[in-house]
């Protein structure tokens, strides 16, 4: 299949492409080279993104079916609990015993067909949910021809992670903010991530139902 012209001259004038119409196998293994290094900052690796990803042996049909129940962040995260629902549909408020009486909102936002699993939240307050973790359920057979799923989970650096937005809403001044902790967003995820491992593939291997029944409404 040979390129439209039609397309490489409309892209002729955007630079900085390369494309194979443009530069040939040794500049772009050059360039390529000058890409990958035995070592990275943590910086250059994380500072905007933070990815994650993990094989679990567990069907992609089961994992996403759990994901997408949000009361299972209890299970699987390290400091998510005590979630229930708002008085708006959808909203869900719990606690992040990561800070000393920190209120967390959350509501999921699920594609099956996709296998994604996006969860909306933010500290204080559930009018912007800013602090936003995407996840996807891939069918392992796909991608490395062996039974069960690969997860994964990247977040983006918004704004606020730098600032809180509402400071008045925080329970105490001294309070850690969420995003101080975004250098070790990577190491953290990764804990959280072998939980859910842990926890499926445990279900999965003896024959439990993986999903767990919601806990009644805590009055708060």
């Amino acid at each position: 299949m040979t390129a439209d012209p039609s397309t490489s001259a409309e892209l002729a004038d955007i630079p900085g492409l390369t494309r194979v119409e443009t530069t040939d196998q040794e500049r772009l293994l050059a360039r390529c080279a000058e890409l990958t290094r035995a070592d990275y900052p943590h910086d250059q690796v994380y500072g905007r993104y933070c990815t994650i990803q993990e094989y679990i042996d567990c069907p992609p049909e089961q994992v996403y079916e759990y994901l997408r129940q949000g009361h299972h962040l209890e299970e699987w995260t390290f400091s998510l609990r005590d979630f229930a629902p708002t008085d708006t549909p959808g909203l869900w408020a719990g606690d992040d015993r990561l800070a000393a009486d920190t209120r967390i909102y959350c509501r999921v936002e699920s594609n099956a067909e996709a296998g994604t699993v996006d969860f909306h939240c933010a500290w204080d307050q559930g009018e912007q949910l800013w602090m936003i973790y995407l996840m996807r359920v891939v069918p392992a057979r796909l991608v490395l021809d062996r039974p069960g799923s690969v997860v994964t989970w990247t977040n983006c650096r918004h704004p606020h992670y730098d600032r809180n937005p509402h400071p008045e809403l925080a329970p105490d001044p001294r309070r850690p903010w969420v995003g101080d902790y975004w250098d070790l967003f990577y190491a953290g995820h990764t804990v959280e991530m072998a939980n859910l491992k842990a926890i499926l593939e445990h279900r999965h291997r003896n024959g439990l139902p993986i999903s767990s029944t919601p806990r009644p409404a805590v009055a708060r």
